[in-house]
């Protein structure tokens, strides 16, 4: 016994002295820069307008916000539109029970819905039950297969909250062409989206990004090192992403900047590459997510772009989208 104890004073003396890497990521990753179609779907069916009925707007009038999420109707509850529509065709009733939830509280409104000339029940409310477009793959952890991507949170561009998900999925997406940047205004990639091409399932939307589980294979692929924050600096440096014959690239960056303090900005940077500043005028919509590379690992990801100087941007730590994925 008195062996024993002595054993376990030297293992909690290790413990404090050998520093113990807390976080469950790989120090290499797979590295992204791949164009994916990102679909989400919300928890709950969300408000995001109104329309006249009759010349009334009758779901305004009973009460309904924009913004709040739908639960349940008739107390039965609702994950999409299609379970809502089911519930409102098969009513004996024109009233109907709406549970929803509203600043974190849940609120009861009784809506007395309308019949259009082709005998319709109506509501009023324009809904909304998922998030489509696209986005950037920044990495894959090999060993557990999780994946992070576009580096900032998605939003419902209604309510610029954040969108309240239940899940979702990465997909297939070619890119046609890019609708340049210019000062002012951000221009953006066009892509095809091609949902038989699945590639992972989307379980987190986050401040740093989307995170879930890589479906595909990813035997044989590049890994790069992780770099400490303390091993960032400022001057050159390399982003990858796809901007013609979905063909992942890397383009040459220049990094401005180096914030530790803030959330998503950690970095500020400056494309300096006349091929992409030539095809892009800069950072584009659809870039974010596209990984940062600089001495061979990589550092972070494009999160956003300078609207009143496109050449410049903000990307995030790696280290911090890599915490966020793991939890």
């Amino acid at each position: 016994m008195e062996f024993r104890n002595k054993l376990l004073r030297v293992i909690l003396l290790l413990l404090f002295i050998i520093p113990i890497n807390v976080f469950a990521y790989s120090n290499y990753v797979i590295p992204g820069g791949e164009t994916v179609g990102i679909e989400v779907n919300s928890k709950g069916v969300l408000v995001v307008g109104f329309y006249k009925v009759e010349d009334t707007y009758i779901g305004k009038n009973a009460g309904f916000l924009i913004g709040d999420k739908i639960t349940k109707l008739n107390h039965t509850e609702i994950n999409n539109i299609d379970s809502m529509l089911e519930i409102i065709n098969n009513t004996t009733s024109n009233t109907v029970d709406f549970t929803i939830e509203r600043n974190k509280t849940t609120q009861n409104i009784s809506l007395e819905l309308k019949r259009d000339k082709d005998n319709i029940l109506k509501t009023g409310l324009y809904v909304k039950d998922s998030i489509t477009g696209i986005g950037t793959l920044t990495y894959i952890d090999p060993e557990s297969k999780i994946f992070g991507a576009l580096g900032h949170e998605i939003d419902e561009k209604t309510t610029l909250e954040k969108f309240d998900i239940s899940g979702g999925i990465i997909f297939g997406a070619d890119v046609l062409g890019i609708e340049k940047s210019e000062s002012g205004h951000a221009g953006e990639k066009n892509a095809r989206y091609d949902k038989t091409k699945v590639f992972g399932k989307i379980k987190e939307n986050e401040i740093s990004g989307i995170f879930g589980t890589y479906t595909s294979d990813v035997e044989n692929k590049e890994k790069l090192e992780i770099a400490n924050e303390s091993e960032i600096k400022e001057g050159s440096a390399e982003i990858r992403t796809v901007v013609e014959n979905n063909k992942v690239e890397t383009f040459a960056i220049n990094i401005l900047q180096i914030d530790k303090n803030s959330d998503t900005k950690n970095l500020l940077f400056e494309v300096v590459d006349e091929k992409l500043l030539n095809k892009s005028g800069g950072i584009v919509q659809g870039m974010s997510g596209s990984p940062i590379i600089q001495n061979n690992k990589i550092i972070g990801a494009v999160t956003h772009v300078i609207v009143n100087d496109t050449k410049k941007g903000y990307g995030i730590f790696i280290t911090t989208m890599l915490k966020e994925g793991e939890n």
